[in-house]
This record gives C-alpha cells, sequence and structure tokens, in this order.
C-alpha cells in the first residue's frame, strides 16, 4: 500500500491582500503541492493555534507546521521558501542571520502591511480546483 503524502500546512492572515497574495505566489511555485492552506481566522487555523499555545488573535504571523515542528515569521517564510520551484529556493540562505534581525525586518512589514497592501473585508475563497490546498475544520 502506498504512503500518503506528508504536506506542510502554512497558516496565513485570509484578509491581508499581501498575505493572500503570497499565498497565490506560494501556490504557482509548489508544483509537487507540499503546501495545504488554512486562514489564521478560520477555525482550523484558531484549532492549530491553540494546539501550539500560540495567541488566536495575533495574526501577524505567518506560520510553517512542519514534521508537527511549528516555524513562524521569517523562519517560517525562510523554510518555505526552500522548497519553491525555480531560484527561490536560494533565499533560505538568508537563514545564516539571527532570527532576531531577520524578525525585525519581518515586523516592519507584518506591522504595516494593511496600510501598504490593503486588507480585504473577507477570507480567501479558494478556486474550485484549489479548493482540496485549503483545510477547513469538520465538525
Amino acid at each position: 500500500m502506498p504512503k500518503s503524502k506528508e504536506y506542510q500546512i502554512i497558516l496565513f492572515d485570509g484578509v491581508c491582500n499581501f498575505c493572500n497574495s503570497s499565498i497565490n505566489f506560494i501556490i504557482d511555485h509548489d508544483p509537487e503541492k507540499n503546501f495545504k492552506f488554512a486562514s489564521l481566522q478560520s477555525d482550523f487555523g484558531q484549532k492549530t493555534l491553540r494546539k501550539f499555545n500560540k495567541n488566536t488573535e495575533d495574526f501577524d504571523s505567518v506560520i510553517l507546521i512542519k514534521n508537527n515542528q511549528l516555524y513562524q515569521k521569517a523562519e517560517a517564510a525562510l523554510e518555505i521558501t526552500k522548497q519553491l520551484s525555480g531560484l527561490w529556493k536560494y533565499l533560505s540562505i538568508f537563514k545564516i542571520l539571527p532570527t532576531s534581525i531577520l524578525n525585525f525586518f519581518y515586523n516592519i512589514i507584518a506591522q504595516n502591511r494593511y496600510r501598504i497592501f490593503g486588507k480585504s473585508d473577507t477570507c480567501r475563497m479558494p478556486t474550485p480546483d484549489l479548493k482540496e490546498r485549503f483545510l477547513v475544520e469538520n465538525s
């Protein structure tokens, strides 16, 4: 019996235009379909945040769950880029910098993302062909 494919979960701010554009970019550069997605605001996102004892009202960070380990902010972004197609994987070279420096710049963007890129009134709704890549909580 073939082993089912292990995937990684990316949690993102579902009303942030920059975050939604980033998810579109990841989808376009993830031909192996390594990632599945959920908004931080969704039932699935909230349950996952609680599981890892994270604040359920703080949406300033992208979160990656890989091998049951949580990565967030710059660390998550660089871990994601390692697995993208094309030259994007080479951005992971920045992991040599201290996390505090990387997160300093990450936080500047995160704190200004709505002002710079705008905000949607609702979370992203995936197209029918992408629906399998988005996780929802089953009640």
